[in-house]
């Protein structure tokens, strides 16, 4: 579907948000894991539903986030694509990850944010972001 055809659709539905994150960490990355999104970032580690029986991994939620880390036997790092979390305090979750030994990266280039890049323990791209005002 073009950009032109799709104007000529009426839609009855609108996105509201995200439910969750969901991103793979290698077979014994659970720990791993725990520490940067429980321990650093101070997120609640959720139970899984059993539902999902064995299904490996850890699931997180801090404030309206939800994390959901799934055991991948081939994993590979995200090292160009990444989630982008919105943040209030940026200033002070970079001053935090640095402070715990993740460095950060400050990135211009998206008008209406301050942002920066960062790895979590498993070597997963993750970009932070907040609204800054118009540029």
């Amino acid at each position: 579907m073009t950009a032109a055809t799709i104007a000529d659709y009426a839609f009855d539905f609108t996105f509201t948000g995200v439910h969750h994150l969901q991103l793979a960490i290698p077979p014994g990355g659970e720990g791993l894991s725990r520490v940067f999104w429980g321990e650093l970032l101070g997120m609640t580690e959720l139970e899984k539903p059993v539902q999902l029986g064995s299904l490996d991994g850890c699931w997180f939620r801090g404030g309206q986030l939800e994390v959901r880390l799934v055991v991948e036997n081939d994993f590979r790092p995200f090292r160009k694509a990444h989630p982008a979390i919105l943040v209030r305090s940026l200033g002070d979750l970079a001053r935090r990850l640095e402070d715990k030994g993740h460095p950060v990266t400050w990135e211009d280039g998206l008008p209406g944010f301050d942002r920066f890049h960062t790895f979590d323990k498993v070597g997963n791209r993750l970009e932070f972001l907040e609204g800054c005002g118009p540029s």
